[in-house]
């Protein structure tokens, strides 16, 4: 018969030898697994080390291209701009290294930047199309401007603000168009609405326009690229839907437009990215802030004045850094005015070249 004294033995008899096991398991595997977890953080750890020091190179290499774009530029952009007036148009949140950095080098390359308009987050403020649109509506005489959503002709009358107008209208007995859209008070209108901000004189002084794109994406934008909803796929516009109605608008009027940006402005929701996406017939720029970047942006412009449009920058899929070929150096186009002249009446009449629509954009 079977005992308690049995069982009892039975017990620490498996017990003893799950412990021995244990004791022999561990024993064998401990150097094996020690050795493979060593192996694997060194290796980890050689990557790494590898990483940083081609991100260092990198980084060293880039301020040296800089430097050489910088001690090269004033050959580089000579005469390519020249005489041509420039409109620079800007989203809220430009950063200053940006915004002068491509104003200078546009200056340089003998562009002529009268002033600048800044879009304040008002403008931006989808609860303010009410009133962008009544605003917009009673500044539009002799402004033709087109069908559509608030902020689409508001973009539209901006453009008539700040390019040089093409001769409409008639005149009466003192020469004066009676017809005329007066820039000057839709700036003064839009500014006191609290819409834009005016730094020096705009108004009706360029034939090309460049927008600038924020240095970081609206919220609104971000928060639509990490969901699945599509871009404009809701009634309130988001700020790149509105910034891209802006650049629109000064696509179709001016001889050519320019959208330029940092290299965060074809990350999620950002507006070139953005623009890209919807394959807008105008240049765009995705390398500015930098001296290298800045100067690729004038001579983007400069190619555009050609009418040669395309995607420049660093993001995949773009059409290069550079315009290939690059942009001819330009004569002015336009003799001093005589003393018989009419220099105001020569800038109104002088025909205004369009840019190949046609031509593959980005």
């Amino acid at each position: 018969m079977i005992d308690f004294r049995y069982h009892l033995v039975s017990i620490v008899a498996v017990f003893l030898a799950l412990a021995v096991g244990i004791v022999l398991g561990t024993t064998m595997l401990q150097d094996p697994l020690l050795n493979a977890l060593k192996d694997e953080t060194s290796a980890l750890r050689e990557e790494s080390d590898r990483l940083r020091s081609e991100k260092d190179v990198t980084e060293r290499y880039g301020t040296g291209v800089d430097q050489l774009a910088d001690a090269t530029a004033e050959d580089a952009l000579r005469d390519r701009l020249s005489g041509v007036g420039v409109a620079v148009v800007e989203a809220p949140g430009v950063h200053e290294d940006l915004r002068s950095g491509v104003v200078e080098r546009i200056e340089q390359a003998g562009g002529e930047v009268a002033g600048r308009v800044v879009l304040t987050d008002a403008y931006l403020d989808p609860d303010q199309s009410a009133f962008v649109g009544e605003l917009t509506d009673q500044l539009a005489a002799g402004a033709d401007l087109p069908e559509g959503a608030a902020h689409t002709r508001a973009g539209s009358l901006l453009a008539h603000a700040v390019l040089v107008p093409e001769v409409t209208g008639t005149e009466d007995p003192d020469g004066k168009d009676t017809t005329a859209f007066d820039a000057e008070a839709a700036l003064a209108a839009f500014a006191e609405g609290g819409l834009v901000t005016v730094h020096g004189e705009p108004a009706q002084a360029a034939r090309i326009a460049v927008v600038l794109a924020p240095s970081e994406p609206f919220a609104a934008d971000t928060a639509t690229a990490a969901s699945s909803t599509a871009p404009g796929g809701t009634d309130a516009p988001t700020g790149n839907d509105i910034m891209l109605a802006v650049a629109g608008g000064l696509h179709e009027a001016a001889e050519a437009a320019v959208l330029v940006g940092g290299t965060t402005s074809v990350g999620p929701g950002g507006l070139v990215g953005r623009a890209r996406a919807e394959q807008v017939p105008y240049s765009t720029v995705d390398s500015a802030g930098r001296a290298s970047g800045d100067v690729a942006a004038a001579l983007v412009v400069a190619a555009a004045a050609q009418g040669r449009t395309g995607a420049y920058g660093t993001a995949e899929g773009t059409d290069g850094f550079l315009p290939d070929p690059l942009p001819a150096p330009r004569a002015e186009e336009e003799a001093e005015p005589t003393d018989e002249a009419d220099p105001a009446q020569d800038r109104k009449a002088a025909p205004r070249p369009r840019p190949d629509r046609d031509h593959p954009t980005g």
